[in-house]
């Protein structure tokens, strides 16, 4: 009887401790940043508000009063910086262009957990923004979104109809079975593991993964959708953009890229001249 209490209380410790650390690996890394020199165009540093008071690092690039603009939304852990790309090809596009720090990441206010809704309600105060500072006078906005942030610009699009196109490259349809893979390959089993992460999202962080998952939401956007994904990508598996595709039907084209990953999708050879005509056309 003694070794089974003893066995019970070394377990419990056990999962408590590692619970903890799942915990924290929520919690995600900040990429503190400038703006870099010798850009091909003029950076405003710009202040998005929250709702609750807090505030938005972000960039501004001006076209013209009367064009669409374009917001970029980074993934997991990075910053407006990891936009350079994107921001590069479409400088001279006709498009206004806003790049921002997610709450919590790169030079925006800290918050101690990020999730998809987030990113979403980050991409729609960035439209407000615009919208309330007379940035421009035109009112459609289009959407990139890199992996989380390709997430979020699903279901921001299915809550805001001034949103009318969207690029995602490597987005999620369902955070759970994202989460489920990441943790497999870390060999941290579903029963006790897993499970009590859910239920601790569910209870203590509000969040429901499946009310707020994309394939959910993407039904019922009005916007058009381009979703990329590399076919080995490893972080977000293919059939994660299969699944997207599948549930918003007519209104998204599925671009799977052979040989590409999750973050290089941007150097396959057309992808630029793929991308930039879905906005223009």
């Amino acid at each position: 009887m003694t070794f089974f209490f003893l066995f019970l209380a070394v377990f419990t410790l056990a999962v408590v401790v590692l619970f903890y650390f799942m915990v924290r690996g929520f919690i995600n890394p900040v990429d503190k940043h400038n703006v870099p020199g010798n850009l091909p165009f003029d950076v405003e540093e710009i202040q998005i508000p929250l709702e609750d008071g807090r505030h938005l690092y972000g960039w501004w690039i001006a076209a013209d009063k009367n064009a669409p603009t374009i917001i970029f939304a980074h993934g997991w852990g990075r910053s407006a910086r990891r936009m350079l790309p994107y921001l590069k090809k479409f400088c001279c596009q006709g498009f206004n262009l806003l790049a921002f720090d997610a709450r919590g990441h790169g030079n925006s206010d800290p918050d101690k957990y990020s999730n998809l809704v987030k990113f979403a309600e980050d991409m729609i105060a960035s439209i407000n923004f615009v919208v309330n500072n007379k940035k421009s006078q035109n009112h459609d906005f289009y959407l990139v979104g890199l992996s989380i942030g390709g997430a979020g610009s699903i279901y921001a699009a299915a809550h805001d109809k001034r949103i009318k196109k969207v690029v995602t490259v490597g987005a999620f349809a369902h955070p759970a079975s994202v989460m489920k893979k990441q943790f497999k390959d870390h060999h941290i089993p579903y029963y006790p593991m897993i499970w009590l992460m859910f239920r601790y999202l569910r209870f203590f962080q509000k969040l429901d993964l499946n009310e707020i998952a994309p394939e959910k939401h993407i039904t019922s956007a009005e916007a058009s959708f381009l979703l990329i994904h590399g076919a080995e990508d490893v972080t977000v598996p293919v059939e994660e953009g299969k699944r997207l595709a599948q549930a918003a039907g007519d209104h998204a084209e599925l671009w799977i890229i052979p040989h590409r990953g999750h973050s290089d999708c941007h150097l396959e050879k057309g992808f630029w001249d793929k991308v930039i005509g879905f906005m223009k056309r």
